[in-house]
């Protein structure tokens, strides 16, 4: 029964992935449904706008978080952004880089497509080491531009006029055409980054992805990691070679890398029972494999709930607003 349990882990957490993902489609769909009613001129929409869809747009919740923490207040236009920004760094302080392995879309499709490349050429292929150690630096890098531009360089005033700018207000519909009014050029690149993912695991969410940079540096805070009984341990290193981020799990007492995303790929690979396990640093004996996953999905619940009944979730701009600002979309994508 216990063996059962562990290797249900994989099962659940693809079961909280799909749920997850289907519920961000049908978010897009409803908000390009919203959408759509105002460029046809409709008088209203038969469909309110999901604030959800703000998810897209952690570049402004960045901004947001700012703003908050230099005012005490939450932007109204858009607040569900800096709500969900919120959720997902709480999951990381308690439950490792757990958004990115449970519940990103994105790297719900990049789990997909590594899979499928696996089948199509019966592998997944290694960076050389030296070069794998580089590309992970270029998200940091990323991050680290994000960080200097937002939060360092930009001055309060800065922060309000663009927070208060019809360009913010209308970037959740600018969002949505850059995935149903595709370039060429965007086509191109995800094509590539898609072509790159087949051949080598989470190519995207390993090298380029500033999102996943951060949650990784949050997360050494988080009391769980996956723990090794060394005595127990076989050194069979199963847990190192199906490890999607290459860690060397079998060669670790604890897995203390940002680069964990708490996906406990490893603890299902594991064949010694309670040898390897996500456990929280005040527990030595072993908890129920339900645990950390009720943590994830609780954590970010949680945090969308408090945005919701705090009055935080909803964005100030009516069906009016949109009819206003929706046509100056071509005019501020530049």
């Amino acid at each position: 029964m216990a063996e059962f349990s562990i290797k249900s882990v994989s099962t659940i957490r693809t079961l909280i992935q799909w749920c997850f993902f289907a519920w961000v489609v049908g978010i897009g769909i409803r908000f390009g449904i919203f959408v759509n009613a105002v460029e046809s001129g409709a008088a209203t929409s038969w469909v309110s706008r999901p604030p959800g869809v703000e998810g897209f747009l952690p570049i402004g919740a960045l901004t947001s978080l700012k703003y908050w923490l230099l005012n005490g207040r939450i932007h109204p236009v858009h607040p569900a952004a800096l709500v969900i920004f919120l959720a997902i760094l709480l999951m990381s302080l308690l439950a490792r880089k757990s958004f990115c392995s449970w519940l990103c879309p994105v790297g719900t499709l990049s789990e997909a497509a590594y899979t499928l490349g696996r089948k199509l050429f019966g592998r997944n292929f290694r960076i050389w080491s030296w070069l794998d150690i580089t590309l992970r630096g270029v998200k940091y890098l990323l991050l680290l531009l994000f960080v200097k531009i937002i939060l360092l360089d930009m001055s309060a005033e800065a922060l309000a006029g663009f927070l208060d700018a019809p360009y913010w207000a209308i970037s959740d519909v600018k969002m949505l055409h850059f995935f149903t009014r595709m370039s060429v050029g965007t086509m191109v690149v995800l094509a590539v980054l898609t072509f790159l993912s087949l051949l080598y695991r989470n190519f995207w969410c390993r090298y380029l992805c500033p999102y996943g940079a951060l949650l990784g540096l949050i997360s050494f805070t988080s009391p769980f990691k996956v723990r090794r009984d060394a005595v127990g341990c076989t050194g069979c290193q199963r847990c190192s070679a199906a490890c999607p981020s290459s860690l060397a799990v079998h060669a670790s007492r604890a897995v203390s890398s940002p680069e964990c995303t708490g996906c406990l790929t490893c603890v299902a690979h594991c064949p010694e029972r309670n040898v390897l396990a996500m456990q929280p640093c005040f527990r030595k004996r072993p908890v129920p494999v339900w645990l950390f996953p009720a943590v994830v999905v609780l954590t970010f619940s949680v945090g969308i709930g408090v945005g919701m009944v705090s009055g935080h979730w909803h964005s100030s701009l009516s069906y009016a607003d949109y009819q206003q600002l929706i046509p100056l979309v071509p005019y501020l994508s530049h």
